[in-house]
C-alpha cells in the first residue's frame, strides 16, 4: 500500500461524503473508540480476499502524523534539528583531531585524513542502508538504534590502542549514522507535499549548520585537550540527543501508526482489521530484507530525478568541502591562531542563516501558488536556485582574489565572499531535497538517501585531495598559489550551476522518465480528482 498524502481539508471532505453515504444507506458510523458498530462493517477500500480488512489512512487519519497539532510537529522538528546537528558535528570535528592523531600514533597528516574519508563514505552508505528500514519498522526505533551505535563507536575510537582501530571505529560510526534521509522522511510523515516547505527548510538548515559547529568547537579541543576528547565531546553530544529523542519524539511513520491502531481496534472487537505491515507476507524474509535495502540504491540509479538532484547536490558539497581547506593557509597570512581560526567559519554559518531567512518569504509565495486551483509543476520548488546557485561561483571567485593577504586586502573581504558560498550551498541542498520529498512523498527517505549518498561520498573523496590540491597547484613558492586553486573551484562551480537551469526548464522530461515518481504523482492526482465528487456528496 502506498500511503495517502491528502491534506486535512481533503480528508474532511472525503469523510463528510462517506458519512453522508452511510447515513443514506442506514449504516452506523464509528463511535469515539473507532469501533464500527454496523453489522456489515463495509469499507470503501482495503477489503482483502481472505476476509481481512487493511486499515486505510482515511479511516484513522486522526492517529497519523498529519493530524498532530502544529506545536507538537515543531517540538518534534526542534529535537530533530539537534539530532541532525550532532550527526554532522561528528563528521566535521574530526579534522581538528588530525594533528592530535599525528602526535599520538606518529602518522602523517595525509594518513590522518583517512579517518575522515572513511567516515564520510561510510556515512553516505549508512544513509542509504537506514532509510528504507525507517519506512518499514518506523522512524523512532531506527533513529534510536542509529544514535546508540554511533555513541558506542565513539568509545572505541577514544580508547583505540592504534590508528587502525580508529579507522575501524570511524567506519562503523559512519555506517551507523542514519543521517538526513530519516529525519527528512519524518517531514513527509507530518506534512503533505504542498505544505512541507517550511519544515524541510528547517531540517536542511540543521544539517548544514551542524557541519559548521565542528570547526567552531574543534580548534579549542585541538589546542587544549587530547585526541580522546575529540571523541568524548561527540559522545556527550550524542548521548544528550539520544535521551532527548527518546523522551520527546513519538513515532511518525504512517504504516507503523496504522498497525498500532489496527491492533487497538482488534482488542475492541473488530477481529478482521489489520495494519498495512501486518498483511504483508514474509515481511522479514531474506528476499524482503534485500529488497528493502536495495530500494534507495535502485531509486538512485533508475530514477532520473533522484540521480540528477543527488549529483547536483553532491558535487556542490564536494566543492565546498575542498574550498574550506583554503581557510587555514589563507587566514594565517593575517596571523590567525588555531583558536581564532574558528571565527573564520562564522561567515559560513551566517550565510546558511541568511539563506534560510531568504527562503521564508519565498516559500510563502510558493505555497500560495501550489495550493491554488491551477496545476503547478513541481519545478516551481527549484526557482530560488536560479538566483541563489550562481552565488557559489561568485563567492569562490571573490574569495580567490581577496586571498592576497596583507597589506593588499583586509581579512574581512574573503569572509564576506565565503558567506555567499554558504548561501548557495544551502539553497542547492534545500531546493533539491524539497523537490524530491514532493515527488516521492512516503518514500522520500529512500529518495533523499540518494542525495545524502552523493553529498557524503563525494565529500569523503574530497577529504583526501583537498590539502594536496591547495599545496601543489602552482607550488607554494608561487606568489598566487592560494588564489588559483579556489579559482579552479569557481570555474567548476559554473558548470555545476548550468544543470540547475536545464532541470528547471526541462523538468517535465525528467519526471516522465522517473517511473516511480510518475506513479505516485498519478495516484495523488487521482485522489484529488475525487474531491469535487466528495464535495457534491457531502
Amino acid at each position: 500500500m502506498v500511503p495517502d498524502d491528502r491534506t486535512s481539508e481533503e480528508t474532511a471532505v472525503y469523510q463528510a461524503a462517506r458519512d453522508a453515504q452511510a447515513s443514506a444507506q442506514g449504516e452506523k458510523k464509528p463511535n469515539n473508540d473507532g469501533v464500527i458498530q454496523s453489522e456489515e462493517k463495509k469499507k470503501i477500500t482495503g477489503d482483502l480476499p481472505d476476509g481481512r480488512h487493511e486499515l486505510q489512512e482515511e479511516e484513522a487519519y486522526d492517529k497519523l502524523g498529519f493530524s498532530y497539532p502544529t506545536h507538537k510537529k515543531w517540538r518534534i522538528l526542534t529535537v530533530i534539528f539537534i539530532v541532525q546537528c550532532s550527526m554532522n558535528f561528528n563528521a566535521s570535528v574530526y579534522s581538528n583531531g588530525v594533528s592530535l592523531l599525528q602526535d599520538k600514533f606518529g602518522i602523517s597528516a595525509q594518513a590522518g585524513r583517512v579517518g575522515q574519508m572513511v567516515f564520510l563514505i561510510c556515512y553516505a552508505f549508512g544513509c542509504e542502508l537506514w532509510a528504507p528500514w525507517s519506512e518499514e519498522i518506523g522512524r523512532w526505533p531506527t533513529l534510536q538504534a542509529s544514535l546508540f551505535l554511533v555513541n558506542i563507536w565513539q568509545i572505541l575510537a577514544a580508547l583505540a590502542p592504534n590508528y587502525g582501530t580508529v579507522i575501524v571505529a570511524r567506519a562503523l560510526g559512519g555506517l551507523s549514522s542514519a543521517g538526513g534521509s530519516v529525519t527528512l522522511g519524518m517531514v513527509a510523515d507530518m506534512w503533505d507535499a504542498n505544505n512541507q516547505q517550511f519544515a524541510v527548510a528547517f531540517v536542511v538548515f540543521s544539517s548544514v549548520f551542524g557541519s559548521v559547529i565542528g570547526p567552531l568547537v574543534g580548534p579549542f579541543i585541538e589546542v587544549n585537550l587530547s585526541w580522546a576528547w575529540i571523541c568524548w565531546v561527540q559522545l556527550i553530544f550524542g548521548g544528550f540527543v539520544q535521551i532527548l529523542h527518546f523522551a520527546l519524539v513519538p513515532e511518525t511513520r504512517a504504516s507503523v501508526l496504522l498497525d498500532r491502531e489496527a491492533r487497538r481496534l482488534r482488542k475492541n472487537g473488530q477481529s478482521n482489521i489489520y495494519g498495512p505491515s501486518e498483511v504483508k507476507k514474509n515481511r522479514f524474509s531474506a528476499h524482503e530484507i534485500l529488497t528493502t535495502w536495495a530500494r534507495p540504491f535502485e531509486m538512485f540509479v533508475r530514477e532520473p530525478i533522484v540521480l540528477c538532484c543527488s549529483l547536483l547536490s553532491g558535487f556542490s558539497d564536494a566543492l565546498i568541502f575542498t574550498f574550506l581547506e583554503a581557510f587555514t593557509p589563507v587566514y594565517k597570512q593575517w596571523g590567525f591562531s588555531t583558536e581564532l581560526m574558528a571565527a573564520t567559519f562564522v561567515p559560513i554559518a551566517i550565510g546558511y542563516f541568511i539563506a534560510w531567512a531568504i527562503y521564508i518569504p519565498t516559500l510563502w509565495k510558493q505555497r500560495q501558488l501550489i495550493n491554488s486551483d491551477e496545476e503547478t509543476p513541481p519545478e516551481i520548488r527549484l526557482k530560488p536556485l536560479l538566483y541563489l546557485a550562481p552565488l557559489e561561483a561568485i563567492g569562490l571567485f571573490g574569495f580567490a582574489w581577496t586571498s592576497l593577504g596583507p597589506p593588499h586586502v583586509h581579512w574581512i573581504a574573503p569572509m564576506i565572499f565565503s558567506a555567499l558560498v554558504g548561501i548557495a550551498n544551502y539553497a542547492i541542498y534545500m531546493s533539491t531535497i524539497d523537490y524530491m520529498i514532493a515527488a516521492y512523498g512516503p518514500y522520500s527517505a529512500s529518495a533523499t538517501g540518494g542525495n545524502g549518498l552523493a553529498r557524503d561520498f563525494l565529500a569523503g573523496i574530497a577529504a583526501m585531495y583537498s590539502t594536496p590540491f591547495y599545496s601543489n597547484v602552482g607550488g607554494e613558492s608561487y606568489r598566487l598559489h592560494l588564489e588559483w586553486p579556489t579559482t579552479i573551484l569557481a570555474i567548476v562551480a559554473v558548470f555545476v550551476t548550468i544543470p540547475i537551469f536545464v532541470f528547471y526548464y526541462k523538468g517535465a522530461w525528467f519526471r516522465k522518465r522517473s517511473k516511480f515518481a510518475e506513479t505516485l504523482a498519478g495516484e495523488r492526482k487521482q485522489r484529488r480528482s475525487t474531491k469535487p465528487a466528495a464535495k457534491q456528496a457531502a
